[in-house]
């Protein structure tokens, strides 16, 4: 029996799948990405881009061809049944916190043919009518048996990973339990050209008594994707056409449809799965969770969950990192997938509700309570982070630890802007880093240059202390852009953690780094130079000494 050899066996080849192969590849780890399905989908439901998702793909350099796709969201327009009830501005709603401080939106489809295209610059080809037939795990990686046209392969990898969706095989296999229910409505969406007092960078939004109706613009087709509740008059039928519900949707969403492009219908459930591991399997994206698409959350939270994957996965194959590390991908983001399941199913449930009295709430008091909440600057960064997942946090991780200012270990990496760049730049190495905001120890800087650590000093400034951190203080940041250590200016937790953990970073012994554009300028750090450093008050990036 030959047996082909990989590090890592992706099954499913949607957002998820595809995210987790393109960070593993940039990361130096061999990938092969199966799918049973014979094409990329041709429809789709997502449609939101959350903000932390285009910082995960500047990190890999391909957010200015997502960005190029899509379209920026200027404003949401609420309407009810008696006409535009507010306008709600979303390009800048989130101004302070990240560089993507707007709303946008790209159809799932033409956001995976932009990874396709990054991977296959990587060398990576997706491995199309490829089904996963079987596995065994063992101590020393797993083999899996795939079929492709009748004719079956074995391949052994070190780590398999299940992102084939809700009805996941791998998870089947695994026998992972997969609780929750289906919600009642059925939902409907399409693709169609149409005319109507709709803006080519906006978002219509129609709430009625009955539930609501979403618009907006598909920017490389000039189309219009529309989402729906399906009246319910119409939900027991099973031949269902958009001609079926035409004269509703006109209704509801102001628009006079000419042609259809395609149109579906769907049934949403509420589910988590039991457990995102088992042995050297893990499962991501829908096939550990699935919710309503309330809030555009779904794909974001499994890209999500392919990031916290890959950076850890990459660690230990190439032996930067203790094995352990693998353990921390399930509490951290099985915690955020059921939180994530309670609000929106509650987000939803008010939206769709079929009571009177809430739907008369949904059409007159809503449009009004988004109106006051946008209105002041504390209520936009509150609606901005609920829903640009910036806010997402690992504080009860076993790798997280301490606090300073007004950060705690586990959170995501304040953004803080200057005028020649922002703090985010670094993280495009996808390494292990320290960052401090104003004058480090030189016995802690020398202590870094010793084993190699990266190190970026940046100008106390009034935009970091509003940011939270605190001046001298040191923070250690994960790949993914999360602080692992928060500690005072003598850095000792942080060098005891990196010890702990066995941490070594990608380019310790290797000065062919990226460039990332940014407020810092990388330097070679010498013993020579740390007094130099003494009488310095400018911003450097501080790179491991020559050895």
């Amino acid at each position: 029996m030959t047996v082909q050899n990989t590090q890592v066996l992706i099954v499913g080849a949607g957002p998820t799948g595809l995210t987790l192969g393109l960070w593993l590849t940039r990361l130096g780890v061999a990938v092969r990405i199966i799918d049973k399905s014979a094409a990329p989908g041709g429809t789709s439901r997502a449609l939101a881009v959350q903000a932390r998702t285009l910082e995960f793909h500047r990190q890999i350099g391909i957010v200015d061809e997502v960005l190029e796709a899509g379209v920026k969201i200027e404003q949401l327009r609420v309407r009810t049944p008696a006409g535009v009830a507010t306008r709600l501005p979303l390009a800048t709603f989130g101004a302070g916190k990240t560089a993507y401080p707007f709303a946008f939106a790209l159809p799932q489809e033409i956001h995976e043919r932009v990874l396709i295209r990054s991977l296959e610059r990587e060398g990576v080809e997706v491995e199309r009518h490829t089904e996963l037939v079987s596995f065994q795990d063992s101590a020393n990686g797993v083999t899996a048996k795939l079929r492709k046209g009748g004719v079956s392969e074995f391949v052994r990898a070190d780590y398999l990973t299940g992102a084939d969706g809700a009805h996941s095989a791998v998870r089947h296999m695994l026998g992972i339990g997969f609780p929750g229910g289906a919600y009642d409505q059925s939902f409907y969406v399409a693709d169609v050209e149409g005319t109507g007092e709709v803006t080519r960078n906006g978002m219509d939004a129609t709430v009625a008594t009955y539930g609501f109706a979403i618009v907006m613009p598909v920017r490389q087709s000039g189309s219009l994707r529309l989402i729906g509740v399906v009246p319910k008059e119409h939900e027991a039928k099973t031949d269902i056409t958009f001609d079926t519900i035409r004269s509703e949707v006109e209704r509801d969403t102001g628009i006079k449809v000419n042609s259809v492009n395609w149109f579906s219908t769907y049934r949403v459930h509420h589910r988590v799965a039991d457990k995102f591991r088992v042995g050297r399997a893990f499962i991501l994206g829908d096939a550990g969770h699935v919710h309503s698409p309330a809030g555009g959350q779904g794909m974001n939270t499994g890209m999500g969950d392919a990031v916290n994957l890959a950076w850890k996965l990459a660690a230990v194959l190439q032996g930067r990192a203790d094995e352990m590390l693998l353990d921390t991908y399930e509490p951290e983001r099985i915690a955020f997938a059921r939180l994530l399941v309670d609000g929106t199913d509650q987000a939803f449930k008010m939206a769709t509700s079929r009571s009177k009295a809430v739907g008369l709430l949904r059409q007159h008091l809503m449009p009004k309570l988004l109106r006051l909440l946008l209105a002041t600057n504390t209520g936009k960064r509150a609606f901005f982070g609920m829903i640009s997942q910036t806010r997402i946090e690992y504080r009860n991780s076993t790798i997280s630890s301490g606090e300073a200012g007004k950060i705690k270990a586990g959170d995501r990496l304040p953004y803080v802007e200057s005028s020649d760049g922002d703090n985010f730049a670094p993280l495009a190495s996808l390494d292990w880093q320290v960052h401090v905001h104003g004058r480090p120890s030189l016995q802690f800087q020398a202590e870094l240059a010793r084993i190699g650590f990266p190190l970026h000093i940046f100008d106390w400034t009034t935009h970091a202390r509003r940011a939270g951190f605190a001046r001298d203080a040191v923070y250690l940041v994960r790949p993914d852009g999360h602080i692992a250590v928060a500690t005072g200016p003598d850095g000792v937790r942080v060098l005891n953690y990196i010890a702990q953990f066995g941490l070594h970073p990608r380019y310790a012994a290797d000065h062919t780094k990226p460039d990332a554009d940014g407020p810092s300028k990388e330097i070679v750090f010498t013993a020579d130079r740390i007094e130099l450093l003494r009488n310095q008050r400018r911003v450097h990036t501080i790179q491991g000494a020559d050895r």
